[in-house]
C-alpha cells in the first residue's frame, strides 16, 4: 500500500472547510437550543395567560350576577347595610371586624417584638461565648 501524500493546499482547504463546518454546526445547534427554549417560555406564558383568562371570565360572570342581584331593592338595601354601614330607623351598628383586626395587628406586632428579643438574646449569648473562648485562649498562652 502506498501512502497518499496530502499537499499543503489540500490541508489548507480541509482546515478552512472543517473550521467553517464546525462553526456552522455549532451555530445550528445553538439556534436549535434557543428555539426550544423560546418555545418552552412561550408555552409557560400561554399557560399563565390561559389561567388569567379563566379567572377573568369567572370574575366577569360573578360581576354579571352581582348586577342582576343589585337590581333587587331588598338585596340592594341589605348590601348597603352590610358594606356601607347604612341602618334602618332605630337600628344600631356595631363594628366587630375592626376590633378583631386591630387585635390581630397588635398580636403580630407583639410576636415580632418577641422574636426580636429572642434574636438579641441569642446574639448576646454567642458574643459572650466568643469572649469567654478568647479569654481562655489568652490565659493558656500566658501560662505557656
Amino acid at each position: 500500500m502506498t501512502k497518499r501524500r496530502i499537499t499543503r493546499a489540500s490541508k489548507r482547504r480541509l482546515t478552512i472547510f472543517g473550521t467553517v463546518s464546525i462553526i456552522a454546526v455549532v451555530y445550528f445547534c445553538i439556534s436549535l437550543i434557543y428555539s426550544f427554549y423560546s418555545i418552552y417560555d412561550l408555552t409557560k406564558e400561554k399557560e399563565s395567560l390561559d389561567n388569567k383568562y379563566a379567572e377573568l371570565q369567572k370574575k366577569a360572570e360573578d360581576l354579571k350576577l352581582d348586577i342582576n342581584k343589585l337590581n333587587d331593592p331588598k338585596y340592594l338595601a341589605d348590601y348597603a347595610r352590610e358594606n356601607y354601614l347604612y341602618s334602618k330607623d332605630d337600628e344600631y351598628i356595631i363594628q366587630i371586624e375592626e376590633i378583631i383586626e386591630e387585635k390581630e395587628k397588635i398580636d403580630t406586632i407583639n410576636t415580632k417584638i418577641n422574636k426580636n428579643y429572642i434574636l438579641i438574646g441569642l446574639s448576646f449569648g454567642i458574643l459572650l461565648i466568643f469572649v469567654y473562648i478568647i479569654i481562655k485562649g489568652t490565659k493558656k498562652d500566658k501560662k505557656k
